[in-house]
């Protein structure tokens, strides 16, 4: 593996990206923009609509969805001791979208404070996911992490083929609806999905950082986390109730976005080490950054059609994991 760089170097290149990223991506698009005509007086009012109800929406969003994706990949990371891990790989992503497609197969049309009804079905068909993955896992006797990852692989499988039982009973108009949802996006207009993933992105953020300290701990096995005075099943509760929350929260609202959650902690942890202090806001900064520029790219590349950014996240991940399976990279090496 490559020696890392300076964490403080790195955390700073981070941000700076960030920062560059919140500038520009806003302006890219179908139609390029330039800040005069987005700020002045006299500027288009149809710009500044699209501007600033659709676009900074837009990348505020893929920057909140893109570091809550890269944290929850980087926690399964730590807790399975395996670098190609994902946030979905218990099943999250599947029950919201078995969820999603209930709601498309009957045809609904509502929402609840101005949160589309589709959005509400997903989040709950993740909900029964999480009940379950922890209600299979303790009724096998045991918190263990490998109970853990085959209850969550097995509903994987079963609201897989519920989607696809769902999708054969559908018509055409409705396969294609739930087709489309699995591709994931990041259309979003006004403000509202921001607020609905800010304090669900913030609060698993400071959940994670502060048991960093216990997910060192994880890397190295169980016993010898338990032998460092951590206690393993409560700090594996937590954080599988936080991310799974997490992730809900985001395929609720964009789809499921694959491989982010994979790439984003590995790259992160060639480049600045595997201390989850400062891995932690690395992904979190470096997520957000990689999904905004997948999007503007998903936006930009055949215009004046938009491609789902999943398949632009998939484009760059189906490679990155034979990459990491040809280098022997899939492990944590401890």
């Amino acid at each position: 593996m490559m020696r890392p760089f300076s964490k403080r170097k790195v955390l700073f290149l981070l941000f700076g990206l960030l920062l560059a990223t919140m500038a520009v991506a806003p302006f890219l698009g179908l139609k390029t923009m330039s800040l005069k005509s987005v700020m002045a007086g006299d500027a288009d009012a149809v710009e500044q609509h699209i501007f600033y109800s659709m676009r900074l929406p837009r990348v505020l969003v893929s920057l909140l969805c893109g570091g809550a994706l890269a944290l929850g990949g980087m926690v399964f990371q730590a807790m399975f001791r395996n670098a190609l891990a994902t946030p979905f790989t218990l099943g999250v992503a599947g029950g919201a979208t078995f969820g999603a497609s209930i709601y498309i197969k009957l045809g609904l049309a509502f929402a609840v404070l101005g949160v589309p009804g589709v959005t509400l079905a997903a989040f709950l068909g993740a909900l029964l996911s999480i009940v379950l993955v922890y209600g299979l896992t303790r009724a096998s006797g045991t918190l263990s992490s490998h109970t853990m990852l085959l209850a969550g692989v097995a509903l994987s499988f079963f609201f897989s083929s519920a989607v696809f039982f769902m999708q054969y009973l559908s018509d055409f108009a409705q396969s294609f609806q739930i087709l489309r949802w699995l591709m994931g996006g990041l259309a979003v207009q006004g403000y509202t999905t921001v607020f609905d993933m800010l304090p669900i992105t913030v609060g698993g953020t400071l959940v994670i950082l502060y048991l960093t300290h216990d997910l060192n701990a994880l890397t190295t096995g169980e016993e010898e986390a338990a032998g460092r005075g951590v206690n393993v099943t409560r700090t594996r509760t937590v954080l599988f109730f936080t991310v799974s929350f997490m992730v809900a929260a985001v395929v609720s609202a964009c789809g499921p976005i694959g491989f982010v959650g994979m790439m984003a902690p590995h790259i992160c942890r060639l480049l600045i080490g595997a201390d989850h202090r400062h891995l932690t806001w690395a992904s979190l900064l470096f997520g957000g950054i990689f999904l905004t520029w997948c999007d503007v790219l998903a936006r930009m590349l055949i215009v004046p059609a938009e491609i789902p950014v999943g398949i632009i996240t998939a484009l760059l991940g189906g490679p990155f994991f034979i990459w990491l399976l040809i280098s022997k990279r899939g492990g944590y090496g401890y």
